[in-house]
């Protein structure tokens, strides 16, 4: 994503108090997690509303149009998403958890042309591997990104070469861990006079096998986190 200058102070989200965990809320039935019905229900839609669309404006600016890729990668054991770590020298957001993607650019022509061309820049996925299910409404970042998420099936067999000038880590989750609301965590964090609520979806990867290596925890939140719950609400209606 295209980085701009946050007018946000500096704070770590994950020292900002939980206020709600979403255990209460079902999860989304396992065999609506496959490859098969994720083409039915892109196909024919439900009747259904996002939970988040906007988030609290924070630089005067006007409204750009971006793009993302949420690659579902149809593992043995089941979906998983493809996400990346930004780069720590990149000068907004530096370490957060995306989506690949970033602004449309003239020569794009649509968002999915521009998710497509963004991952590949960032991550070198080629769209080859890529078979796009269809998008979800628009979210509009507190930066001012207006975002249109592209959801996409991405086979296996690709090798992954991120850009180290964005990118400092790839990896996956598991969709089942993503579409439970158990592990959707709210926050509150008041600013200027007013307050910023998000969720978040912290995933720690299975124990390494290498002795005494620690196990590495994604802190999955902000933008990325709304989107994913936008997702499980599309895929529980």
């Amino acid at each position: 994503m295209t980085s701009i200058p946050s007018l946000l102070p500096a704070f770590d989200p994950r020292q900002v108090p939980v206020t709600g965990v979403d255990d209460d809320l079902p999860a989304v039935p396992p065999e609506r997690l496959t490859p098969q019905a994720l083409r039915q229900r892109f196909q024919a839609p439900p009747p259904w509303q996002p939970e988040v669309r906007r988030e609290p404006r924070f630089v005067d600016r006007a409204p750009v149009d971006a793009a993302v890729l949420v690659p579902l990668v149809a593992r043995t054991g089941g979906l998983s998403v493809l996400l990346t770590e930004r780069s720590m020298s990149l000068p907004s957001h530096p370490g957060q958890v995306a989506f690949p993607g970033g602004k449309i650019e003239p020569d794009d022509g649509d968002v999915v042309h521009a998710a497509l061309r963004e991952t590949r820049e960032e991550v070198g996925l080629a769209p080859g591997f890529i078979d796009v299910l269809g998008q979800l409404p628009v979210y509009a970042t507190g930066s001012q990104f207006l975002v249109t998420p592209v959801v996409a099936l991405v086979r296996e067999g690709f090798v992954l070469q991120p850009n180290a000038g964005e990118v400092a880590h790839a990896f996956e989750v598991p969709l089942a861990f993503l579409m439970n609301p158990a592990h959707h965590r709210r926050h509150r964090f008041e600013w200027a006079g007013g307050s910023r609520e998000w969720f978040s979806m912290p995933y720690r990867e299975p124990a390494p096998t290498a002795a005494g290596a620690p196990a590495v925890e994604h802190y999955i939140w902000g933008a990325t986190a709304g989107m994913l719950r936008n997702l499980y609400r599309f895929l529980l209606a």
